[in-house]
């Protein structure tokens, strides 16, 4: 049977906004605390956060964390946020003290880097009661190892490779919970879905390459497009 969906609702102002590739709705999501997540956007820019469609927000970025930024981009977000809390640069103790402090904040799940000790991830994971999610870049890794430590979920971050890192993981654990990084094209996206992704982490524009068609369009005395 089929279903009549109603029409969506949309704002004068806030109807200008980024939009999730529609591809990623094939893809089954992770249910986290009973909340289906498909799509994660890849930023840490709150105006990105506020103005998109995304289910969740994947905030890593390449500096010590900060509580200071997690507690901002938790204010801001409407969305779950899933909260970088180091694990290359930041290391032992202090991983587990920020992971600590992501959940008191509301974070809905904690991101480790890819070289993190498993006994670094242990201690997360004795400590918090939200997900532990570890970044995977390639296949030289222990993934019995990383779950017997207390992994969660698995954030596949191999670049081009991405899709065979997935495949790799899903083809000897077909349950596990995994985030994967898209690419750049619906049909980039499509083959890591299909190689075993349950999510997967988009990268939005930048501010300026948004501005870039706004600004044209008011140098030449057009409307907002």
């Amino acid at each position: 049977m089929s279903k009549n969906l109603p029409d969506a609702v949309e704002g004068t102002l806030r109807k200008f906004a980024l939009r999730v590739p529609e591809v990623i709705r094939e893809c089954s999501g992770i249910v986290v605390f009973g909340k289906r997540i498909k799509s994660l956007v890849f930023s840490t820019d709150l105006s990105i956060i506020r103005n998109v469609n995304a289910d969740a927000i994947i905030a890593v970025y390449p500096f010590t964390p900060q509580p200071i930024i997690t507690q901002s981009l938790l204010m801001a977000a409407d969305i779950p946020v899933f909260a970088g809390v180091g694990g290359g640069l930041t290391r032992g103790q202090r991983v587990q003290n920020l992971a600590q402090y992501a959940e008191m904040q509301g974070a809905m799940g904690v991101v480790v880097n890819a070289p993190t000790t498993d006994d670094t991830i242990y201690r997360v994971s004795e400590t918090i009661d939200i997900p532990v999610v570890v970044t995977v870049v390639n296949k030289n890794v222990d993934i019995d190892a990383r779950l017997k430590a207390g992994a969660d979920i698995f954030n596949v971050s191999a670049a081009a490779d991405t899709p065979d890192v997935v495949a790799y993981i899903r083809s000897t654990h077909p349950h596990v919970p995994i985030i994967a990084t898209g690419g750049p094209t619906d049909e980039s996206i499509l083959a890591t879905i299909e190689a075993g992704a349950n999510a997967i982490t988009w990268t939005p524009p930048s501010n300026g390459e948004i501005f870039k068609d706004i600004m044209r369009a008011y140098r030449n005395g057009e409307e907002h497009p």
